[in-house]
């Protein structure tokens, strides 16, 4: 069980830093960075590698970009970790649970406006997506947290990842039957087609559906683990090897599993939630030997001030607004200079994340 801590532990800048460094791969950097070398280098190797691993696999396998996603969620889990005991505390065991709750419903409602909300009528709202998932994921693992010990939390992990499996590869899709996980002819995606209404994000099946939220749950919970893990009063060197360790270890296993349960997003398969997860630990165990450990900070400036106000970056982001600014000021440029338009819209998010961050402006949800 979750239990309120006598002290807070001294705040992590390295979870700031790696939450700001995530959000900068949704908030344009990659656009940025592969507009740029398709302009300087069209045709060398180093554009063609960078810009494919910016670029999400069409559905089964790995690469860069879709370890964003579920590195925010992981990294969700991780902040849960230090924020609640310290709310436990302050306000108890009830009001804890209702702030998880009331967020998770404004994250999903957050979430149905960013995608259109009541534009276009009930038909074609589209109730689960990005900010969905991370409030009904986070909620989901931050409550277990309340009642459960590590270990509890552990077999939580293990229980959703072979339970999904097992439902995916044993439970028949009528007309197709059991154990086949190509887009369409799976149990998540039929399941989405039958049950989750509104606008779906793929036609008739959307990646952030019913079934894979469970899995997804896995992911925070991942997180919350690495948490505790890493706000624990054991030295540093340790935690930093322990991170390592379990992400290599979470990588290696994940791969073995994807000859009989692929790797693939789209689904939050439980090969991907390991590699995923796997990933994500090591990126916390690194930026927290740089930044906490060795005190290696002055190059982290912009994804503090991005980590600061990630949910209010993300939303002015999906409804265009930098994109639109950027518009203005150097127009509509030919393809040789397209590169201008996607860094000025990443610099317009920066400038705006660096001046709300110097006013200690924190907008949280």
């Amino acid at each position: 069980m979750l239990m309120p801590e006598a002290s807070s532990p001294p705040r992590l800048v390295s979870l700031d830093a790696l939450r700001g460094f995530d959000m900068c791969w949704i908030l344009g950097m990659g656009g940025a960075l592969g507009a740029i070398l398709k302009q300087m280098a069209p045709n060398s190797a180093l554009t063609s590698v960078v810009t494919t691993q910016l670029d999400h696999v069409d559905w089964a396998g790995f690469r860069f970009y879709d370890l964003i996603f579920p590195l925010f969620l992981f990294i969700a889990g991780v902040s849960m970790s230090i924020a609640l005991p310290r709310r436990l505390a302050r306000e108890g065991w009830w009001k804890t649970v209702l702030h998880l709750l009331a967020r998770a419903v404004i994250l999903v409602a957050l979430g149905v406006l960013v995608s259109g909300g009541l534009n276009d009528g009930w038909a074609e709202i589209r109730w689960l997506g990005v900010l969905q998932r991370i409030g009904i994921a986070s909620a989901a693992a931050g409550l277990l947290s309340l009642i459960l010990g590590w270990r509890g939390l552990l077999m939580c992990v293990i229980t959703l990842l072979v339970g999904y499996c097992l439902l995916l590869g044993l439970v028949p899709v009528p007309g197709i039957g059991a154990g086949d996980f190509a887009e369409g002819r799976n149990l998540t995606n039929y399941l989405d087609s039958i049950w989750l209404p509104g606008r779906k994000y793929d036609g008739n099946h959307d990646p952030e559906g019913l079934l894979s939220t469970l899995p997804a749950i896995a992911t925070a919970l991942l997180g919350l683990l690495a948490g505790q893990w890493l706000t624990s009063g054991r030295v540093a060197s340790r935690k930093v090897m322990g991170l390592v360790v379990t992400g290599v270890v979470m990588i290696g296993l994940g791969w073995a599993w994807h000859p009989f349960f692929p790797i693939i997003k789209k689904i939050w398969s439980s090969s991907f939630v390991l590699v995923a997860g796997g990933w994500s630990a090591l990126l916390l165990g690194l930026f927290y030997w740089i930044v906490d450990v060795r005190g290696w900070r002055s190059w982290t400036s912009p994804f503090v001030w991005v980590g600061a106000n990630p949910i209010i970056l993300y939303l002015l982001s999906g409804f265009g607004l930098f994109r639109l600014v950027s518009e203005r000021l150097v127009g509509h440029p030919g393809k040789d200079w397209a590169w201008m338009t996607a860094c000025v819209t990443f610099g317009l998010m920066l400038l705006l994340a660096r001046w709300l961050f110097k006013r200690g402006i924190w907008i949280k949800v």
